[in-house]
């Protein structure tokens, strides 16, 4: 008998579903594609029926379900990051628990009503093991070192590890909230474009620009050391307790306040692009060339929003 595993993501951005038949992608997609809806993050249950529909079974031949991180991991990074700002971050919290009480701490039992009582197996990965599995196991590769980088999972923002067969072991970890990911989507925001979005029209606008605020993100905004590693400087960060990126501080340092959205662009815009887009690539760098002095592997497999 075949071996069947749904893989679901849902509740953050981009809500997809993918259906394995003994370790081979049978069909995968995402939610946005049925609704019409951009980003769309709500539980994916037209992507489900299409990868069932594709595979040519029902939920009751599915052997195991597994999701993409563990709620109750990032639901405890969440109240910690609040009791740690509190009583700032008010607002947010009011907005924030809400959801987590309602769908997102209890998948297990979302899951299982989604699917018409699945009573099998729900395994649930941590975030970025998700993102290393995404890439090393799709590659051609047998052994590989990984690398991951998004704006955050439960706790990590970027991992490294290695890949062998079917371990994945990753063996160094960033947390929240020092996170490349959020760096890069703090100038999306200032930049006028919409978070968790824009930041691919960041980097198409970067070459028309000139790095010319590079040295004053570095010196200023985050700290990198040689192997890759970095902590922000979060004086000029509102989003452990707002819900917006950036402070006034971050406005007065690139000299005004965030672009308005849809309106024109100009020169300045252009180099501010060019310059965050040029810290990304310094630090993604540095992390890669101490990976492979630390493991001597050829192969890399890179994984997340920001890879």
């Amino acid at each position: 008998m075949a071996t069947h595993i749904l893989g679901i993501s849902c509740f953050y951005h981009d809500a997809a579903a993918c259906l394995l038949r003994d370790g081979e992608v049978v069909a995968a997609a995402s939610e946005e594609r049925f609704t019409r809806k951009k980003h769309d993050a709500d539980f994916p249950m037209n992507a489900v029926r299409y990868c069932l529909e594709a595979g040519g079974i029902e939920t009751a031949d599915l052997d195991h379900v597994g999701f993409y991180d563990k709620p109750f991991t990032k639901f405890e990074r969440i109240l910690e990051t609040y009791l740690a700002v509190a009583p700032r971050g008010i607002k947010s919290w009011v907005m924030a628990i809400p959801l987590w009480l309602k769908d997102k701490i209890f998948m297990r039992k979302t899951i299982q009503k989604k699917l018409d009582g699945y009573e099998g197996d729900i395994l649930f990965s941590e975030h970025h093991e998700s993102h290393a599995a995404s890439a090393f196991y799709c590659s051609p590769f047998e052994e590989a070192a990984l690398l991951t980088l998004d704006g955050v999972g439960e706790w990590a923002t970027a991992a490294k590890g290695i890949g062998r067969g079917k371990e994945i072991t990753l063996t160094h970890e960033i947390h929240f909230p020092h996170s490349l990911g959020l760096l890069y989507t703090a100038f999306t925001y200032y930049l006028g474009f919409k978070v968790n979005s824009g930041e691919y029209k960041v980097m198409g606008l970067a070459p028309y620009g000139r790095p010319a605020y590079f040295d004053l993100i570095m010196d200023r905004l985050i700290d990198v050391k040689a192997d890759g590693s970095f902590k922000l400087n979060m004086d000029y960060f509102a989003y452990t307790h707002k819900l917006t990126m950036i402070n006034k501080k971050f406005n007065d340092l690139f000299g005004g306040p965030p672009r308005t959205p849809e309106t024109w662009l100009n020169q300045r815009e252009f180099d501010i692009a060019a310059s965050i887009q040029k810290v990304t690539e310094e630090v993604v760098l540095r992390l890669c060339r101490s990976l492979h002095a630390e493991t001597g592997l050829e192969n890399l497999c890179l994984a997340g929003g920001v890879a």
